[in-house]
C-alpha cells in the first residue's frame, strides 16, 4: 500500500477510532429542544478532547421510549470525530461523560446514544450534578 498521506500531501492520520454521538431534535415527550445549541456544544466538547469534530445535517430517525411504549421521531444531529486510541484518558472519558449526563438530563432523553469503534452505548440513566 502506498504512503496515503505523502501521496496526498496531508499530514499522518488524526487517528483510527470513530467517535459519533446522536443529537436529537425532541425530548421523550416529542417536545422540541434547543438542538442548535446542543449541537455546538457537542462540537465544541470533542474540539476539545479531540482535536476536531463534524456536524451532519439531521436525519429522521425513531426511537422506542420502552418506559412509555412511544415511538419517539426526531431529526437526529450526528457528531462525529477520528480520534486516536490513546485520547480515551479517564479524564477524556470523565469530560465526555460529564457532557452526555447533563445533555440526557436536561433535555429529558430516555436514551443518549454514543458510539465508538462500531460499539453503541446506550445511557438511560444520567448522573445527579450535585454528585
Amino acid at each position: 500500500m502506498p504512503d496515503i498521506h505523502t501521496a496526498l500531501g496531508a499530514g499522518p492520520p488524526a487517528g483510527t477510532l470513530q467517535v459519533t454521538l446522536f443529537i436529537p431534535s425532541v425530548n421523550r415527550r416529542a417536545e422540541s429542544i434547543d438542538q442548535s445549541w446542543w449541537r455546538d456544544q457537542a462540537l465544541s466538547t470533542l474540539g476539545r478532547l479531540f482535536r476536531g469534530a463534524t456536524a451532519f445535517p439531521p436525519g429522521r430517525g425513531v426511537w422506542h421510549d420502552e418506559a412509555t411504549g412511544a415511538l419517539v421521531y426526531d431529526d437526529t444531529v450526528m457528531v462525529t470525530s477520528y480520534i486516536p486510541a490513546e485520547s480515551l484518558t479517564d479524564a477524556n472519558l470523565a469530560t465526555l461523560r460529564g457532557f452526555l449526563h447533563q445533555l440526557g438530563r436536561d433535555t429529558n432523553q430516555g436514551e443518549i446514544g454514543l458510539v465508538i469503534d462500531s460499539r453503541y452505548y446506550g445511557i438511560t440513566t444520567y448522573d445527579d450534578p450535585k454528585e
